[in-house]
């Protein structure tokens, strides 16, 4: 009877010692697999999103209320839907967007808005795929739609040009205006408006934002909005190093593509579907 014990102790703690090791390769596994950005956002509970809130119909934060709205909003909540958590906003600011995006410790995980797919940003940082055709274009007054027909009639020391700071607008309107009159002017949201009043003559800005304006505000037009200067994408930008993030990112650009979401945003915002 003694010796039946004493097998039956050993093989209990046989299997109590396979079990622990069990547990340990199950936790070891845990962690391998949760070690990455999306698992730090997780842990968080919150993702947290970069954005200039000047932008409409992109990014906006209403001044009254501070609460979000925009295409590149939404698009934001439907990546935090997918990884199991809230959008939280962050402001930046085109000037310090890059800043921002490269600070350490980290302000956001990653921006959105009207921000455009170039080779400089990814020389230094990680861009998605395009989910937002993009391109050059201008505002002005509705009276003087048959004075702006091209770049060059834009061009004259007569013109006053009117540009955000520290964007590819400042810089567009710098390599290509030589003897346009070009004032800086800090808050992006409120030029279309000093256009209609005629504190400057055109604003250099993108086919995604002037169809809003034109839209909102009869005293403005978009003349060129069907032959903008530049073409090319808007994505998310954020630092190097975030892989799982991107991945995720990029697989749900493309499943909104394949099922049809990402055009219905595009139509509610009344913006241009280029894929």
């Amino acid at each position: 009877m003694t010796g039946r014990i004493q097998r039956n102790i050993r093989l209990i703690g046989i299997l109590l010692c396979l079990c622990s090791l069990s547990t340990i390769a199950a936790c070891s596994d845990h962690d391998d697999a949760c070690s990455g950005k999306i698992c730090e956002i997780k842990g968080r509970g919150t993702l947290l999103v970069g954005t200039t809130g000047d932008y409409r119909p992109l990014s906006f934060c209403e001044p009254a209320t501070g609460e979000y709205w925009g295409f590149g909003i939404e698009m934001a909540q439907e990546i935090a839907k997918r990884i199991g958590v809230k959008a939280e906003f962050v402001k930046t600011s085109w000037p310090t967007l890059s800043a921002d995006v490269l600070a350490n410790p980290q302000t956001f995980d990653f921006a959105i808005g009207g921000i455009t797919i170039t080779d400089t940003r990814k020389q230094t940082m990680m861009m998605s795929e395009g989910y937002l055709a993009n391109g050059k274009t201008i505002l002005c007054r509705a009276s003087e739609t048959e004075r702006y027909q091209s770049l060059d009639d834009i061009d004259k020391e007569e013109v006053k040009v009117m540009v955000n700071p520290g964007g590819l607008n400042e810089k567009f309107a710098k390599e290509n205006l030589k003897h346009a009159n070009i004032v800086i002017y800090d808050k992006n949201e409120e030029i279309p408006t000093l256009v209609a009043e005629g504190k400057a003559d055109v604003m250099i800005t993108e086919i995604t934002e002037a169809p809003y304006y034109i839209k909102t505000d009869p005293r403005l037009a978009a003349p060129l909005l069907d032959q903008p200067f530049t073409h090319g994408q808007i994505g998310v930008l954020m630092r190097k190093g975030q892989d799982d993030l991107m991945e995720l990112i990029n697989k749900t650009i493309r499943q909104m593509k394949a099922d049809g979401s990402l055009k219905a945003l595009h139509d509610k915002y009344g913006l241009v579907y280029g894929f």
